[in-house]
């Protein structure tokens, strides 16, 4: 009797998506198996299937739509698609969705994004684990069984998401506006010149609107600072008034404005709070709710309040914020990572709808996009830092006996730990809030800070990551570095008159060795390997093998 084999799928079963790197880890056996185990899951019902412009896309999009097919689901081939439109068209069918895409990964990376009908997020505990462990059974037996029903079709989808975001924001030219879009070769590349570009009042300039899945200019990650440098140039080399940066399948977008500076994602989130919930208010609604990930400025949830709204906390995670969003038919969610969804977008993230909502900002108003954005950066805030410790559980509890028994400190758990010292009572030089977050995947705590005064924001920061990184404590801790600790001839953040916003500065890593980076004299220093980047127009220049400090350092 020939011994079954054993597959074993949880490397690249995430938890909300699949991922893994292409030909290898996510081959197109494997592809099938999963779309065949995805229509078990659904019991056979329709499903659209689409895909980006990676290079392995178009052939694993196939082999999912062949499982899928095999075991009895009417599939709809999309093929070349950015996510939210894909989210659209499983709204607007009331089908199913399987997305082919990596998004900001690498060029070698592919991966599965599912969603059940009406575009609702599937996640590990509600579906994906089924999907996984169905396809290793099918990989395990070698064969999937045929199941009657099946079949395979062509839907073009494209039309039908455009008219959709017409529909939503629809942009009336009271002034025109001229806006550079790096589409980063990927799928914006397909859908902003089929949304703004029949605009006429809209100069739409494109910056590297290739379909390439090679990622010739840089990676598709709008988040990574140097990925962000030659927009920043073109906008002010076209004097334009805003830039666009996108990830890979589209689904988020990063703003700078006319100087080329990145808008921080907690101010997007709280420009297009406001208009949604005038918009929801103006047809009726009482109290429309916005739902903000927990780490989103607490500005946000004074912008949701003073417009008659009613601001509603999330853990950090796209499905999550999409269940509370369906439960409490929140007409907006936002979250730090500049995922934007939208109640009349099936509750969907998309990056160019959020887009359209700046740019129509942007129109109702008569002054530049950084007096506009202005108001919605009034706190000073640490950015996301990431700091390797051997007990992440230990650490946060350590920062909660230091920090959380103060006088006026309200601690609660919602994912991870949040302190806050704020309120009418407490005078503005003392005003703060931290939140403390374990990693899903690593040993790894994150930590943001926000407070009404830089200093303040500093000192707490800094107070933190001394406790999380305590050797005493923790002897393995600290290991990778914390952003802002201070050490290695580093100095705090914003001292080193590079203007690098803080949430820009919580992301980066040295090229050469991956290490965190610290504010140094006219750059940056990464605390690991001691090599010092340059900053040109608050961008840093991160390139590998720099092995002396810029000028004046």
């Amino acid at each position: 009797m020939t011994e079954q084999k054993t597959v074993d799928l949880r490397g690249i079963v995430k938890k909300y998506d699949v991922r893994g790197v292409a030909g290898t880890e996510l081959t197109e056996e494997i592809a099938r198996a999963l779309g065949a185990a995805f229509a078990d899951l659904l019991d056979g019902a329709p499903i659209i299937v689409a895909h980006d412009m990676r290079v392995s896309s178009p052939a694993l999009a196939a082999a999912v739509a062949e499982g899928a097919a095999r075991r009895g689901s009417t599939v709809a081939e999309a093929g070349l698609s950015s996510t939210d439109q894909l989210y659209c068209a499983s709204g607007q069918h009331d089908a199913a969705g399987v997305m082919i895409t990596a998004s900001h990964n690498p060029a070698p990376d592919n991966g599965l994004k599912l969603t059940r009908a009406g575009a609702r997020a599937i996640s590990r505990e509600t579906g994906l684990e089924d999907v996984r462990s169905g396809a290793e059974a099918y990989l395990a037996a070698g064969v999937i069984p045929e199941r009657e029903g099946g079949r395979r079709a062509q839907l073009d989808t494209l039309e039908d998401y455009t008219a959709l975001l017409h529909r939503l924001v629809p942009l009336g030219g009271r002034r025109r506006l001229r806006v550079v879009v790096d589409a980063a070769d990927a799928m914006a590349s397909l859908t902003v010149p089929a949304v703004l570009g029949s605009l006429e009042h809209l100069d739409v300039v494109p910056l590297h609107f290739g379909l390439d899945g090679t990622f010739p200019h840089h990676p598709a990650n709008p988040l990574d600072p140097a990925n962000l440098v030659d927009l920043h140039d073109a906008v002010l080399a076209e004097g334009a008034d805003l830039g666009l940066a996108f990830d890979g399948d589209a689904d988020r977008c990063v703003v700078l404005d006319e100087q080329g500076r990145p808008v921080d994602p907690s101010a997007v989130t709280a420009l297009i709070a406001g208009r949604e919930i005038a918009r929801a208010r103006a047809a009726g609604e009482e109290r429309p709710v916005v739902v903000a990930n927990l780490v989103s400025s607490r500005h946000v949830a004074e912008v949701i309040a003073a417009a008659g709204g009613e601001d509603v906390r999330s853990p950090v995670g796209h499905s999550l914020i999409k269940a509370i969003m369906a439960e409490r038919s929140a007409v907006f969610g936002g979250e730090h990572s500049a995922h934007y969804y939208f109640r009349d977008f099936f509750f969907a993230d998309s990056g160019l709808l959020a887009a359209m909502h700046v740019l129509a900002a942007l129109e109702e108003s008569d002054g530049p996009l950084s007096a506009l954005v202005a108001e919605h950066q009034p706190y000073a805030a640490s950015g996301e830092l990431n700091t390797t410790v051997a007990d992440p559980a230990a650490a946060r509890e350590r920062v909660r006996a230091a920090l959380g028994a103060r006088p006026g400190v309200v601690a609660d758990d919602l994912d991870g730990l949040t302190l806050t010292h704020w309120g009418e009572d407490v005078p503005a030089a003392e005003r703060w809030w931290l939140s403390l977050r374990s990693s899903n995947t690593e040993p790894l705590l994150r930590l943001n800070v926000e407070a009404e005064e830089a200093t303040l924001m500093e000192s707490v920061r800094d107070e933190v990551l001394a406790i999380v990184t305590d050797a005493d404590a923790d002897a393995d801790a600290g290991a990778g570095g914390a952003a802002g600790a201070g050490a290695g001839g580093s100095l705090p953040a914003g001292a080193s008159g590079v203007d690098v916003p803080s949430w820009v500065r919580a992301v980066l890593r040295c090229p050469d060795c991956g290490g965190s980076l610290q504010d140094a004299t006219a750059g940056l220093r990464c605390e690991d390997c001691g090599r010092v980047h340059a900053v040109e127009g608050g961008i840093p220049v991160l390139i590998a093998g720099r092995a002396e400090a810029p000028d004046g350092a």
